[in-house]
């Protein structure tokens, strides 16, 4: 592979001869070969996005010229449209201010700027060439820049992904609550026989889940959309950008991909805490949790078919079995569960990386890289698995209604409903003496002609 060789305030390095980064890009790449992924792309194009609106505002402001201006919005644009994320090879585990992803789009947006102005790769020393940290990264500070990134690869992926995902799913599961409001099933409660209910009062109660789910995730998108930390530059004070900076960038950025984001109201607390995002993943272990439990129940209630509750016939996806001809499982609910699973642990991660003393410290978080990564992967898994949810299992759903009568009429307790009449005491006698095996028996074969 051809090199050339590029300059950072380190030394000289090496650095591949078509590459769209520099230096310090490719000596992040040497010093964290640790898990060899990459920064979530979500990530890469809100850097491009903040990066157009930081110049857009800095040229509004006098701070910039316009043709610098103009050339790297057209660059920032097209990291943000994803046209260069080969270009962003900077692992996860990196420096926990996210430093190194800046750097990495300083330079991509400064070399492509360069290209755009009739120079070549590496032309940051040149007269009239855009300067990575002097014009790209004017006003700002990986300290602000990464965790604005954060909010808004965040909150554009719930946006787009996951509420929707939310609202497909309640709008099946009501839509059921009402279908099969007039079938009668009997009620389960520790797992044991209780009192009957409608299928549709069981399923409004999903329904209902899928509803809160989706005030959640608006209620976290609305949490990551009003703190912004841009403008707090390096310790939350502001040093070396316009006042008015902040506000800026966060009109252009609303204007841009249609949220309502604002200037955090207290830049130490934006930069030093993590809190926000804390309490945004916190909704989204609800939503597992939530979406776990419509999954669980659905796939008891489908258990059998013919040893088992089967109240509800499961779409057959796939065989279940590579021994077992014929067997069919529950893979849709299993694979629900699962994300969930994921959604919890990544809970456990966002949390930890927010922890005074492991990421949060002094006037700083350092665990940022690892938290966004996670945040976005639960995002990501709960809006694919929702859709895959309605698409694979609850649109073949049905309902046995046979059967559910039959587990009625067999169940003891619709002696609840003579309570009333004949008194809780006498009521559980007869429910104990229909429980011996030879009145179960006679029970059951009355039933059976």
């Amino acid at each position: 592979m051809s090199h050339r060789i590029e300059r950072d305030t380190m030394g000289d390095m090496q650095v591949p001869a078509n590459a769209l980064y520099g230096a310090s890009t490719a000596r992040a790449i040497e010093n964290f070969p640790v898990a060899n992924e990459p920064v979530p792309a979500a990530v890469i194009h809100a850097f491009g996005h903040l990066k157009a609106a930081c110049a857009l505002a800095n040229q509004e402001l006098g701070k910039l010229d316009e043709k610098l201006a103009k050339s790297i919005i057209s660059a920032a644009e097209e990291v943000a449209a994803g046209k260069h994320d080969p270009h962003f090879p900077v692992d996860i585990y990196q420096t926990g201010s996210g430093t190194s992803t800046n750097t990495n789009a300083n330079e991509v947006i400064a070399n492509l700027a360069n290209h755009h102005l009739g120079f070549g790769l590496g032309a940051k020393g040149k007269e009239g060439a855009v300067h990575p940290n002097d014009h790209v990264n004017m006003g700002q500070s990986s300290n602000d820049t990464f965790p604005t990134v954060m909010h808004i690869a965040a909150s554009v992926a719930i946006a787009r992904d996951l509420i929707p995902a939310l609202e497909r799913l309640h709008e099946d599961l009501d839509g059921k609550a009402k279908k099969w409001d007039k079938i009668v099933k009997i009620g389960r409660t520790h797992l044991m026989d209780a009192t009957p209910i409608r299928v549709g009062q069981v399923f409004s109660g999903y329904a209902a889940q899928a509803k809160y789910a989706t005030v959640r995730a608006s209620r976290a998108l609305k949490r990551l959309e009003e703190n912004l930390p841009i403008g707090g530059t390096a310790v939350g004070t502001g040093i070396n950008t316009h006042p008015r900076f902040a506000a800026k960038v966060c009109v252009a950025l609303s204007n841009k991909l249609g949220g309502t984001y604002t200037e955090a109201a207290n830049h130490p607390e934006a930069q030093a805490a993590k809190d926000s995002f804390v309490e945004a993943h916190g909704e989204l272990k609800t939503i597992a949790v939530s979406l776990s439990k419509i999954a669980n129940d659905i796939r008891l209630l489908g258990s059998g078919p013919r040893c088992s509750i089967f109240e509800l016939s499961l779409p057959a996806t796939q065989p279940g079995s590579s021994i077992m001809p014929g067997k069919v499982n529950p893979v849709i609910a299993e694979s629900a569960i699962q994300v969930a699973c994921r959604v919890m642990g990544n809970d456990i991660v966002v949390t930890t990386s927010a922890l005074g003393g492991i990421g949060s410290l002094f006037e700083l978080n350092v665990a940022m890289p690892v938290m966004i990564d996670a945040f976005l992967e639960s995002v990501k898994l709960l809006a694919n698995v929702t859709n895959v949810f309605v698409d694979k299992l609850l649109t073949g759903l049905e309902v046995n209604e046979e059967h559910c009568r039959e587990l009625i009429e067999q169940s003891l307790m619709m002696v609840t409903s003579l309570a009333p009449k004949i008194g809780y005491e006498k009521a559980a006698e007869f429910a104990k003496e229909l429980s011996t095996p030879a009145k179960r028996f006679a029970s059951f074969a009355a039933n059976a002609n």
